[in-house]
């Protein structure tokens, strides 16, 4: 029985993440990533991988913690080893599942950003009639409108769309769709950038290009590429905070519970499997409320200003 990670299984493994679970590219690399980490912590360490058993896996956990690695980092290391020992047992290289026993760090759980609506609306505010303020515009709505994750926003196809019934189907984990719907804002900004596409992609000579949002060269556009969108869409717009594409999926589910939309709605709307997930918005309305008030309140602006004036 082999209990090694070599490498040819850590491929395999990735493969089977890949087809039969679901996973994203980016995880499926992350995942192996944290396996060869593994591998070389064991040879690094002169330590025996054919006795691969939960006290060595607390001892790599621990390892990781002593040299500073961020707790969701050493979780996700150790979720993945968990995975490929289970996916190691199930096909019989294996007697014992050594991962079970082994705790995973605490994380602290973060509220996410949300950006205000007056944030958004300098974000969506983007000028010029060309491609790339065209597609910008269509991507940045259609990210606020519905909600998605970058990852099926930039998996959309042309066929996708619903503009009649103001609806688009997305492509969620798990090979789950859903439906996903688009307001005024985001439709005509869809409609605007379709013929700039269209024109582009008869300039490349990739009229076959299925997705939605396209890059320069005519091809579809990645979810990195969204997420450089985004980030420069934000300097342009003069927000000091980090924006990501997810923190428009945040703003996205804080508006819309603020606007009073029930909490069950908004779980489908997102794609979450759980309402415990969605439950964490609720609380982000608590956050902003709070950064309104360290704005506006007198005391408060002048604590804020006498803490800024003793940092000069």
């Amino acid at each position: 029985m082999d209990k090694r990670l070599e490498t040819r299984s850590i491929e395999e493994f990735t493969e089977y993440l890949l087809s039969a679970r679901s996973v994203s590219v980016e995880t499926a690399r992350a995942y192996a990533a944290d396996l060869h980490a593994f591998e070389s912590w064991c040879s690094e360490n002169a330590l025996d991988e054919e006795a691969l058993d939960h006290e060595l896996i607390r001892a790599w956990v621990a390892a990781r913690t002593r040299r500073g690695d961020a707790a969701s980092s050493v979780a996700r290391g150790l979720s993945a080893l968990r995975q490929f020992l289970r996916w190691q047992k199930r096909l019989g290289r294996r007697a014992d599942d050594p991962g079970e026993s082994v705790r995973s760090p605490k994380l602290r759980r973060r509220l996410p950003g949300v950006l205000f609506p007056d944030e958004m609306r300098r974000m969506l505010d983007i000028r010029g009639e060309g491609f790339k303020p065209l597609r910008d515009r269509a991507i940045l709505e259609t990210l606020y409108s519905t909600g998605c994750r970058v990852g099926e926003l930039s998996g959309i196809l042309l066929s996708d769309l619903e503009p009649k019934r103001g609806r688009i189907v997305v492509h969620g984990k798990g090979n789950r769709d859903r439906v996903v719907f688009v307001g005024p804002h985001a439709k005509r900004a869809i409609a605007a950038y379709l013929p700039s596409r269209e024109a582009l992609l008869a300039r490349s000579g990739k009229q076959n290009t299925r997705a939605l949002f396209v890059n320069a060269r005519g091809g579809a556009l990645s979810s990195r590429g969204v997420f450089g969108i985004v980030e420069a869409r934000a300097r342009e717009a003069g927000i000091a905070d980090k924006v990501t594409p997810h923190t428009f999926r945040h703003s996205f589910a804080t508006h819309v519970l603020d606007g009073g939309a029930d909490i069950r709605v908004v779980q489908e709307l997102l794609g979450h499997s759980s309402p415990s997930t969605t439950q964490l918005y609720t609380h982000v309305g608590m956050s902003a409320l709070k950064k309104v008030y360290d704005r506006a309140h007198p005391h408060a602006v002048g604590d804020a200003r006498r803490s800024a004036k003793g940092k000069e």
